[in-house]
């Protein structure tokens, strides 16, 4: 049968035009949906770096929701998690604290951190600053160290409560630097930070990017950062084996999903988590927060998550904190 000319024009504009309008559906039906899910508030720092996640993985999976699951320390999103299939579909990032602390802290946890969970990829890691309050005093570590031991027991430090990372941090440099303090818990960082610029409290261990304004302020100061180098938001401050205290420790955020994911599921999303962690873009933005960008591999997470909870087991002990 022929068809005249000016039609099969038409036929043909309107077949190029429905290819144009379906190329960009089969491509975003070729990417798979993600759930992220966090264990804590809007605005804290674990939603804000969700978020850049989330936003840089636009590229390899759509739609991606970001999904708050606050209470409990994040115990509350972590068993949402557990529970979810390993289709690699629903995934949770978090810090550490849940992974590798809380299995020494509480006694009956309602999770296992490592059989429970597939490491997927670990973000960025953070570093703590030993913060002195003005009334303390001391101007570095020395004198601290050196107050500490004339005066056993009555210097204090603050921290967001038992159990949390700045109250084993000061466990671990009682060990180290073989002094007594004195632990104050607050219920949480606000009320500890002004204990500190009250002088109620000596010194606090605290996350540097919170504490870095009020240490360029002159209203506290960060006499050592607790990693292996120097932080970049106050290059001045010694790391604390500059200091002279064998103590090295840091924390970080982590993307997990349900224990099970493996294959081509874990591979995608590993593979994604390290291509993204290339991106200058992302880079630039974590590394301004005082994070230090990493974009392991499942193998190299599951690596570091083995290292800190054999870590934080001999100070978590000694503190004999054990919570429900």
């Amino acid at each position: 049968m022929h068809i005249p000319t000016r039609i099969a024009r038409q036929m043909g504009l309107l077949t190029a035009l429905a290819l144009t309008v379906l190329s960009p559906l089969v491509h975003a039906q070729d990417k798979p949906p993600l759930k992220i899910l966090v264990g804590f508030p809007p605005g804290g720092s674990a939603d804000v770096i969700t978020r850049l996640v989330a936003d840089a993985l636009r590229d390899d999976f759509s739609p991606i929701v970001v999904d708050n699951k606050p209470g409990a320390g994040g115990r509350i999103a972590l068993n949402m998690v557990k529970n979810a299939k390993p289709d690699g579909q629903t995934v949770i990032v978090l810090p550490s604290g849940p992974m590798v602390l809380f299995p020494h802290v509480y006694k009956k946890l309602d999770y296992d951190a490592v059989k429970d969970f597939t490491p997927v990829s670990q973000i960025a890691r953070f570093q703590f600053g030993v913060v002195a309050s003005p009334a303390a005093g001391v101007k570095n570590v020395g004198e601290m160290i050196a107050k500490a031991k004339a005066n056993p027991g009555t210097n204090s430090y603050g921290t967001p409560g038992a159990g949390t990372l700045p109250h084993f941090m000061g466990v671990l440099m009682e060990q180290s630097a073989g002094v007594q303090l004195n632990h104050v818990p607050f219920q949480g960082g606000a009320p500890a930070n002004n204990a500190l610029l009250g002088g109620h409290i000596d010194y606090k261990f605290d996350v540097v990017s919170e504490t870095a304004e009020l240490h360029h302020s002159g209203k506290a100061r960060i006499i050592a950062v607790t990693g292996s180098k120097r932080d970049t938001q106050v290059p001045e401050v010694p790391t604390l084996k500059e200091a002279g205290v064998n103590m090295e420790a840091t924390a970080w955020f982590a993307m997990y999903g349900p224990a099970g994911l493996k294959g081509e599921t874990l591979s995608r999303l590993e593979k994604a988590m390290m291509k993204i962690a290339r991106q200058p873009a992302l880079k630039d933005k974590l590394t301004k927060l005082g994070y230090d960008p990493i974009g392991s591999s499942s193998a190299e997470l599951a690596a570091a998550q083995k290292a800190d909870l054999t870590r934080w087991e001999k100070p978590i002990k000694a503190t004999g904190v054990q919570l429900d």
